[in-house]
């Protein structure tokens, strides 16, 4: 994928720089996404008088490495929490915290995520939680009611067998870990325990993919590229799974792409270790090397504000990350309360240098779950975490 910018710097085959532009590199869960934020920083732009093109990345973590090797990478971009610590280090990104007037607004969960040696490095776009999305008309047809909502991992093998049919797999998700991990957290484990010790291969651990391999291998959950979906929301939309593990930017995918898709959302079931999801805090970052860092800096602000997070969470269902938008959205998103619920329990991925690393190496393994030996899985994991941690 060539992209073309006309930024201050981007890395591509025809960019040329222009200072005082600015190129906002993003990965996004679909059109609805993209083009919410297009239009906002479209917004900006006319406002501003500062020119900003917005490119959405095929590969968002491989372009950012590229143009930060090169030195002309994008002003602006998504950032994730674990490939933070790794461009944090290496002086890649600029500790935006510093310069943010809006700084205190953003809730300090999350602003965590993004902190590294003391230094806020992103600036908290939104957050997400993940839960069960179940399609009602499938529902329905399989004789379910409210009462068979799962809430625990029993209940859930269960309806996920009956809503299977020929044409339909009870409950898909994608093959990765920010999906499969809500599992060990329910199961009381995780990838590094509290005290910073790596506990990827602990007994819990195994339970959860246990569970999930016996789920895979009885035929009531599919993975979404089994089903030639992308994501487990395009596997849900398409009608090809009755339910779906998914965070609330499926809500804007859904109402974007599969309009007369009815649905619900649940929170997950609790598993042996009690109740468990993931959380995801996207990020804005600003390059080190950005030539308008301060025209980069108002642009952020501008799309972290009260009104800009709202906007967002209409077009795409995340949640704000900053404290003066919370109670709207409570307001106005009733149906999505399962999300906000999921905030109160949920995980992040580990905030270390290298992690992103060891969850390729994982997720690749998740893939082919259903031949492979959970315990072997595991014991590659924990042997990938070990340097990272020292412990």
């Amino acid at each position: 994928m060539t992209l073309s910018a006309c930024g201050s710097g981007f890395d591509s085959a025809s960019g040329a720089d222009t200072p005082g532009d600015l190129t906002v590199l993003i990965g996004a869960s679909g059109d609805a996404e993209t083009n919410a934020v297009k239009s906002a920083v479209a917004a900006w732009s006319a406002q501003s008088g500062t020119k900003a093109e917005v490119v959405v990345a095929s590969d968002l973590s491989q372009q950012l490495s590229q143009g930060f090797t090169s030195g002309r990478p994008a002003d602006l971009f998504y950032l994730s929490g674990e490939t933070m610590p790794g461009f944090a280090a290496n002086g890649a990104l600029e500790p935006v915290g510093e310069r943010l007037a809006n700084v205190g607004d953003f809730h300090d969960a999350i602003k965590a995520s993004f902190t590294y040696k003391g230094k806020l490095y992103a600036a908290p776009k939104d957050f997400s939680t993940l839960g069960l999305v179940i399609n009602r008309d499938a529902w329905a047809a399989a004789g379910l009611t409210d009462a068979d909502i799962p809430t625990t991992w029993d209940q859930l093998a269960a309806v996920a067998r009956k809503l299977t049919t020929p044409g339909r797999v009870g409950l898909s998700m994608s093959p990765e870990f920010a999906r499969l991990g809500v599992f060990l957290a329910q199961a009381g484990g995780w990838l590094v325990a509290p005290d910073g010790k790596a506990v990827a291969d602990s007994p819990e651990n195994l339970r959860a993919l246990e569970f999930v391999k016996g789920m895979l291998a009885d035929g009531s959950l599919k993975f979404s590229s089994a089903l030639g979906a992308g994501w487990g929301g395009e596997a849900f939309g398409k009608g090809l799974a009755a339910m779906t593990i998914e965070g609330n930017w499926v809500v804007g995918a859904l109402k974007n792409d599969f309009p007369a898709i009815s649905y619900r959302v649940a929170e997950l079931p609790a598993g042996p270790g009690g109740r468990g999801t993931m959380q995801f805090n996207g990020g804005w970052g600003v390059a080190a090397d950005s030539k308008n860092k301060d025209a980069a800096v108002k642009l952020v602000e501008y799309l972290t504000n009260t009104d800009r997070q709202l906007a967002f969470a209409d077009a795409f269902g995340v949640m704000p990350s900053v404290k003066s938008a919370a109670q709207q959205w409570k307001t106005k998103f009733p149906q999505q309360a399962a999300f906000l619920a999921g905030g109160d329990y949920a995980k992040n991925i580990p905030n270390l240098v290298g992690i992103s690393d060891v969850i390729k190496d994982f997720n690749s393994q998740i893939e082919g779950l259903v031949t492979r030996d959970p315990k072997a899985v595991l014991g590659s994991v924990q042997r990938n975490l070990q340097p990272l941690v020292g412990k």
